[in-house]
């Protein structure tokens, strides 16, 4: 039986269909799976044994240049890619409206999850069966479901396994390895993030990175654009304990992660992936409910915002109350969004030592 994944991106949401896989690869050994996704992220599936092929969709930079991708047949060989394969399943792992465009133009029996249950409800038009998944589940739970149901098999929700080989992983690229290997112990600082109001303050890493180091640890800062290197350089500065990496792949992120002695993250698809290789994480919530989308797995601990206004899950703060602020080395400056002031670094490096002593 040959099933057809789509679910395009982002980081977090592709590592949450992970445990559906594993699953569904315990239960019935017929199956084989592709899998849709996006240039970007196209090595994590890969990572999975029971993913044959990866079809990698560009739909973000195609955006970006419509007549570029038409003059250039990119679309009308992507489609003849994925028409290639006659498949006995398609399941819209992502639920929304490009996913169903998707999977409707490959060639299978689509589904998906039903219209009130889905992100965007105009989706189910694209499938000929659809589900019902009460939204107040897990994110990862979601996707077990919708698989086992499609699929019929029955899975045991107490187990979580991302099924990840990490042979299929492999080495650092040359280009992104870093000098001789360290013997000390590493945690790596998860940083980045979109939303502005995910960011935990600068000055708080630097002075977690401080504590972290004095501990005994060194701290590995990776990095995904400009913006995310000066932080790093910022967070770096003054600290020969700090090392601030070079540009890495997927895969080399995931081989310092898999080295390190675990992580500690804001609300990013990286932290998913820390999770996903049963490293020991603390997550960093303000604005955002890890109740429905934080790390899932073992070895996992939310620490969640007490102001009253959190979570509000909004991409701009709207805290009406009055400012915040703390200090770091004799500056003052303001803890932007508030709800981050619920956790100081001392508390944060605390929690962190008994995770990983647990």
């Amino acid at each position: 039986m040959r099933v057809l994944i789509v679910k395009v991106s982002s980081l977090g949401d592709i590592i949450h269909t992970l445990p559906a896989v594993t699953d569904a690869h315990n239960a019935r050994k017929d199956i084989v799976f592709d899998w849709v996704v996006e240039e970007n992220f196209v090595e994590v599936p890969g990572w999975h044994p029971a993913v044959d092929k990866v079809i990698p969709i560009a739909m973000r930079r195609w955006r970006r240049n419509i007549v570029k991708t038409y003059l250039n047949h990119e679309i009308r060989s992507f489609k003849k890619l994925l028409q290639g394969e006659h498949y006995d399943l398609v399941i819209d792992a992502q639920g929304l409206i490009k996913s169903g465009v998707i999977s409707r133009m490959s060639k299978g029996l689509t589904i998906g999850l039903s219209n009130r249950t889905i992100r965007e409800p105009m989706a189910t038009l694209f499938y000929n069966k659809v589900y019902s998944v009460p939204w107040t589940e897990h994110a990862v739970d979601r996707v077990r479901q919708l698989f086992s149901r499609a699929l019929q098999y029955e899975y045991d929700k107490d187990i979580i396994d991302y099924g990840i080989d990490v042979q299929r992983i492999g080495k650092n690229d040359s280009e992104n390895s870093d000098s001789e290997e360290s013997p000390s112990k590493k945690v790596i600082f998860l940083h980045g993030t979109t939303w502005h109001t995910k960011h935990w303050p600068e000055y708080y890493w630097r002075q977690l990175a401080h504590i972290a180091t004095n501990s005994g640890f060194e701290v590995l800062l990776p990095w995904g654009d400009e913006t995310e290197k000066q932080r790093a350089e910022f967070i770096s500065e003054g600290n020969s304990k700090i090392t601030v990496l070079g540009k890495q792949s997927l895969s080399g992120l995931a081989n310092h992660i898999q080295q390190s002695e675990g992580v500690i993250s804001v609300d990013t698809g990286l932290g998913h992936l820390a999770a996903a290789l049963a490293k020991p994480t603390v997550s960093l919530y303000g604005p955002t409910n890890p109740g429905l989308s934080g790390t899932f797995g073992n070895r996992q601990l939310h620490l969640n915002s007490n102001l009253n206004c959190a979570p509000c899950v909004k991409k701009v703060c709207s805290y009406t109350g009055p400012g915040v602020t703390d200090e770091y080395e004799g500056t003052s400056f303001a803890v932007m969004p508030p709800c981050f002031s619920s956790y100081r670094p001392e508390m944060v490096w605390q929690q962190f030592e008994k995770l990983i002593e647990a």
